[in-house]
C-alpha cells in the first residue's frame, strides 16, 4: 500500500506517520517511512529552497513547481521502486498538499496543479489520512518547535485556517481514498484511530 498523512503545519501528521511506519514495520509488513518535499537525495535539496526563508519567498506559481520537481524525483527514485519490490510506502504529505497549499490557500491554482499532476506524477495513495486539529493549537505547536523549517508558519492563522478548510474539503471530494482523524488528545490516541481507519 501507498499511505500519506496530510494536515496544516503542526497537526501532528509527522509523529502519526512515524508511528505508522513503525506498527506495521513491527508486524512484519516491511514499510518506508518518507516525506515531502524530500524523500530522495534531488527532492531534498528542493525542499531547502521551499521550507525555508520568508513566507512570499517564491511565487505560488514557482512554489508549485519545484513541489512537482521534488515529488517526480521521489516518486522515480524512492515510491515506484519500492511499491515494485512490495513494500509499504508511509509519507508525510504528497499531492493533496499542492492541492491545498498551492491550489488553494496561496492562490487559485487548482486546474494546474491537477494537469501538472497528470503529466508528470500520475499516482495517488491509496488511503491518505489527514490528521484533523485546531489551527491556532497547530500554529502554537509549530512556533514552539523552532527551527529553519518554519516557512508557512510565518503566514500567519488565517492562513492556517484555509489550509485547514481545504483539506476538509479534500476529504469530502475524495472519500474513498482520504479519512479523516481527529487530531485532538495524546499520541497513542491519535495512533489508534488511525491504525482502526487503516484496518
Amino acid at each position: 500500500m501507498f499511505i500519506s498523512f496530510e494536515g496544516i503545519d503542526g497537526s501532528g501528521k509527522s509523529t502519526q506517520a512515524r508511528r505508522l511506519a513503525q506498527a506495521l514495520n513491527a508486524r512484519g509488513t516491511e514499510t518506508l517511512l518518507t516525506r515531502e518535499p524530500g524523500g530522495s537525495a534531488g527532492a531534498e535539496e528542493i525542499r531547502r529552497l521551499l521550507v525555508e526563508g520568508g513566507g512570499e519567498r517564491w511565487s505560488p506559481e514557482t512554489e508549485l513547481l519545484l513541489f512537482t520537481a521534488a515529488r517526480r524525483d521521489h516518486v522515480e527514485r524512492l515510491i515506484r521502486p519500492a511499491l515494485e519490490r512490495g513494500a509499504w510506502i508511509v509519507t508525510d504529505r504528497f499531492a493533496d498538499s499542492s492541492r491545498v497549499y498551492q491550489g488553494l490557500a496561496r492562490a487559485d491554482l487548482r486546474q494546474l496543479v491537477e494537469e501538472l499532476h497528470r503529466l508528470t506524477i500520475g499516482i495517488e495513495p491509496d488511503r491518505t489520512f489527514i490528521i484533523d486539529i485546531d489551527p491556532a493549537v497547530a500554529l502554537a505547536r509549530g512556533q514552539a518547535r523552532g527551527g529553519a523549517e518554519d516557512r508557512f508558519e510565518t503566514l500567519g492563522l488565517g492562513f492556517q485556517q484555509k489550509l485547514r478548510a481545504g483539506f476538509l474539503a479534500l476529504a469530502a471530494e475524495a472519500p474513498g481514498r482520504i479519512r479523516v482523524i481527529d487530531g485532538r488528545g495524546s499520541e497513542d490516541e491519535v495512533a489508534a484511530r488511525v491504525l482502526a481507519a487503516l484496518t
